[in-house]
């Protein structure tokens, strides 16, 4: 990560002062402030059915601050799966979804609290059920590393520390009228769905694993059958 960025948050609202520790726990890495560097997808952010909004910009100094980066090399999706089912929780799973969500919590969750700011994927509803399917064994380890990219939904910078939030420096916000930028959103979530369905329409392929089938051999992150 570069030292100095420019990141943009989406919002009904304009934000300068954006407050440490309020907002939703529940979201995909927990308490935090969600931005993105990629303005258009915060104008899509910041709408919804009822309203358009704002893309709150910041320009950020990162120097010296610890950094999780979700897409590095060093982690799977496994470990963003994990750290999304323990802060956004996964409901009416049966005994074996069960199974699997303890062991992938077990095997496959990083500590997110050392850190001051977290990269990586953006999940909202339809891939939430992506990772929901998945647990239940409704597709293969291959096909969720294929569907998470999907849609081109983008990455998140989300700011976690105290420190982080001083860091940002309220430049301005840009408008996102709902008449265009809702639509963009809209269709960017339906590409992202279409192309997850015609992704599991695939036939299986020699090797593919279903989480049940992690859990069984007790495969951990390093396993090259996970890279």
């Amino acid at each position: 990560m570069k030292d100095n960025i420019i990141l943009y948050h989406g919002s009904k609202d304009i934000i300068k002062e954006p407050v440490f520790g309020y907002g939703n726990t529940e979201n995909d890495y927990g308490l935090g402030f969600y931005c993105t560097e990629y303005l258009e997808l915060a104008q899509e952010w910041a709408c919804s059915v009822t309203h358009g909004g704002y893309a709150n910009q910041y320009s950020f100094d990162t120097r010296s601050l610890k950094v999780l980066d979700l897409s590095s090399p060093v982690y799977i999706s496994l470990n963003w799966i994990a750290i999304l089912v323990k802060y956004r929780g996964v409901k009416h799973l049966q005994t074996e979804g069960e199974r699997n969500r303890d062991y992938l919590l077990e095997n496959f969750l990083l500590d997110i609290n050392p850190y001051d700011i977290i990269t990586g994927y953006r999940a909202d509803d339809s891939y939430f059920s992506i990772a929901r399917r998945f647990l239940g064994n409704g597709m293969p380890f291959r096909v969720l590393q294929r569907a998470l990219k999907l849609g081109l939904l983008g990455e998140q910078t989300v700011l976690k520390s105290k420190i982080a939030f001083t860091r940002l420096k309220f430049e301005g916000s840009i408008g996102a009228p709902q008449n265009i930028y809702l639509p963009k959103r809209q269709a960017r979530d339906k590409k992202a769905r279409d192309d997850f369905e015609a992704l599991c329409k695939e036939p299986e392929q020699p090797g593919d694993l279903l989480m049940s089938d992690i859990r069984r051999l007790r495969l951990k992150a390093d396993d090259p059958r996970l890279r």
